[in-house]
């Protein structure tokens, strides 16, 4: 109690106070896009630009061709997974025998937040139940096709989330694909035209609500619609309570995906199509989530070195994103032992090596009035409004040492330029009829500030 207060005083206070404590309350959300849209989307979200996605499940066992396996085994019957099969595993072998075979023996939950957290990445998702509908973690609704009942009998989603959380300051992400290919309700509603609604409320919700109470994640990550639309899913009424009521109302960000229809158009922010990148400014927050393994989320035993990007083409596709108001999502597979292959660790401690140096010019950042320069190839601008900072990230260093840039309009004796990780001041003239040339130092290939991309600094430019 405060000493000397009148008691009108003190009542007014203690009237107020839960409402200055908990502002979240005046504003909720009815479950109406109307409503969920007009949500701001928590700030950490946009601050971060760089997340890391891990496709990781049962799939993982056969490792052949896609995480779609088992529907392109069974119900498409591709001639290339119908081979695999008859070739490797005996006559009535079924995908649910891979179970018990997806051991994570060599998980290791702290190895990997080290991994994630030299990647320069600020959130994580994981997919905690893929298309298949094996959780990995000890769902109450999916008896017998989880990671604690079957195969590495864990809660990996719990080991995982620990570590992150405890050892990393990444955000902590879960994916969950709302249909199931093969599950017997979801088929049974999809053959009355989803009219009948047994698969989302005996399974689909339940388990949102689960994972949710349970693991509290920073983002949920929606996906697999199986052509049903958001009425059939409940989405509207299942967000209005994670925004209102759930235990991450203040923090949790979501994706589009919430049934057949919404991408693009209802949501946190926007996904639109996986490996989205269009390459001009949106209206809307989005996000590019897309797979360092060019043809497959899940990890490959065939994939052969040239099926994965390199780390310059992933340098530029995360310049690209960031410039046009993106998040970058990249994807990894680990192995159904739980091992992070050693093409994809290097991948991602090469983008985190190059965000030591460059990192400034990514986080935090806002999209310029150009995107890009339409003068100089694969030039691309971010800014900071609060620093009066605009960042020129160019891909390639030009053979003659000079840099054209055909958008900034500069002041002499004001304008100032540095080459981040260098941390000398750049000569530079103006250009005619607009723009500036940069002289570049000469450096070194050891005494280069980074090796697949640099970023100028502008300061005092318009």
């Amino acid at each position: 109690m405060a000493p000397g207060l009148p008691p009108l005083a003190l009542a007014l206070l203690l009237l107020l106070w839960p409402l200055g404590s908990s502002a979240r309350r005046a504003a909720r959300f009815d479950p109406t896009w109307e409503s969920l849209d007009a949500r701001p989307l928590p700030a950490w979200f946009d601050q971060a630009k760089v997340g890391i996605f891990i496709h990781w499940g049962v799939f993982s066992v056969p490792a052949f061709g896609s995480e779609w396996f088992w529907w392109y085994w069974q119900k498409e019957k591709r001639p290339q997974f119908v081979n695999f099969m008859n070739d490797n595993y005996s006559p009535g072998f079924n995908y649910e025998d891979f179970g018990p075979q997806f051991t994570a023996k060599f998980f290791n939950a702290n190895q990997w937040a080290e991994i994630l957290q030299a990647s320069g990445a600020k959130y994580v998702v994981l997919t905690s139940k893929h298309h298949e509908g094996f959780t990995l973690w000890g769902s109450e609704y999916s008896w017998n096709w989880n990671a604690v009942d079957v195969g590495p009998k864990r809660d990996i989603v719990r080991e995982l989330e620990m570590a992150i959380r405890n050892r990393t300051d990444l955000r902590f992400g879960l994916y969950y694909s709302l249909f199931e290919w093969f599950h017997p309700y979801f088929l049974q509603d999809e053959s009355t035209s989803f009219s009948t609604r047994q698969f989302p409320f005996s399974k689909a919700l339940p388990e949102l609500y689960e994972l949710v109470n349970r693991y509290q994640p920073d983002v949920l990550w929606s996906d697999g619609d199986g052509g049903a639309t958001d009425q059939y899913w409940n989405s509207t009424g299942f967000l209005a309570w994670l925004y209102n009521d759930s235990p991450v109302r203040d923090t949790v960000v979501t994706n589009d995906r919430w049934g057949a229809g919404c991408m693009c158009k209802h949501g946190g922010y926007y996904t639109c199509s996986d490996r989205y990148n269009p390459g001009h400014l949106l209206p809307h927050k989005w996000e590019n989530c897309m797979t360092i393994d060019k043809s497959s989320w899940g990890y490959r035993k065939e994939a052969w070195i040239g099926d994965y990007l390199t780390i310059e083409e992933l340098v530029k596709q995360l310049v690209e994103t960031v410039a046009c108001g993106g998040n970058l999502l990249m994807n990894i597979g680990p192995t159904s032992d739980g091992i992070i292959s050693v093409i994809f660790e290097e991948r991602l401690r090469q983008m985190g090596s190059w965000l030591k140096v460059n990192g400034k010019a990514i986080y935090e950042t806002s999209p310029w009035r150009s995107q890009n320069d339409t003068l100089t190839p694969e030039v691309w601008y971010t800014a900071k409004s609060k620093e009066k900072s605009v960042y020129a990230i160019f891909l390639r260093w030009p053979t003659s040492g000079q840099l054209f840039l055909g958008q900034p309009k500069a002041s002499v004796g004001a304008t100032e330029v540095n080459l981040l990780g260098h941390g000398q001041p750049l000569n530079w003239t103006l250009a005619k009829p607009s723009g500036i040339m940069v002289e570049l130092p000469q450096l070194s290939i050891d005494e280069m500030p980074c090796e697949w991309g640099w970023a100028l600094a502008l300061t005092n430019v318009t």
